[in-house]
């Protein structure tokens, strides 16, 4: 009987400071399949949307316009050529996983074909059976004022590789 189990990998990186931060989110951004979701977990002050920012700089977004979504839930921020679009959305103020079609999260996720997008979830452990099984999970550890442990795992064929590649690169623990 074939198995239904999805392929997992994982990795843990040392983050000392913003420019290591800054050099995981361009090794990151070049890693990340056409269309993704990375969910991102964490302690409040642990760098979830610090993280977001620097993914967003690598791509070419200006990152003083990535803010926390915790109000507005849902942030959009589109590559100024409108190819690649990030999704970044907090889901700690909901209560049911219902509350997704009211926020208008499949209208957010949804893209022009031949067109990217990256969805950053931040409290993914609310809408965890909206959550698609193949992702990659990102949890972010506060070790120091500015240090953080970064643990990736990434579950399927798209996401696997991604945990692997930062096995190889010196900065990975």
């Amino acid at each position: 009987m074939p198995s239904t189990e999805r392929p997992e990998s994982q990795c843990e990186l040392t983050i000392r400071s913003l420019a290591d931060l800054d050099r995981f989110a361009a090794a990151l951004a070049a890693s990340l399949p056409t269309t993704a979701v990375v969910t991102l977990e964490g302690d409040l002050g642990a760098g979830k949307t610090t993280l977001v920012k620097a993914v967003a700089a690598a791509i070419g977004i200006d990152p003083a316009t990535v803010t926390s979504p915790t109000f507005g839930l849902i942030h959009l921020h589109d590559t100024a050529d409108g190819s690649l679009r990030i999704v970044h959305a907090d889901m700690y103020r909901l209560s049911d996983v219902s509350e997704l079609h009211e926020l208008g999260w499949e209208d957010a996720i949804a893209v022009a074909p031949g067109c990217r997008c990256w969805a950053f979830v931040e409290w993914p452990q609310r809408i965890g059976p909206a959550l698609p099984a193949e992702r990659l999970n990102i949890s972010l550890t506060i070790t120091g004022e500015t240090s953080r442990r970064l643990t990736l795992t990434g579950a399927g064929d798209q996401y696997t590789t991604i945990p692997q590649a930062f096995l190889e690169r010196p900065t990975c623990d």
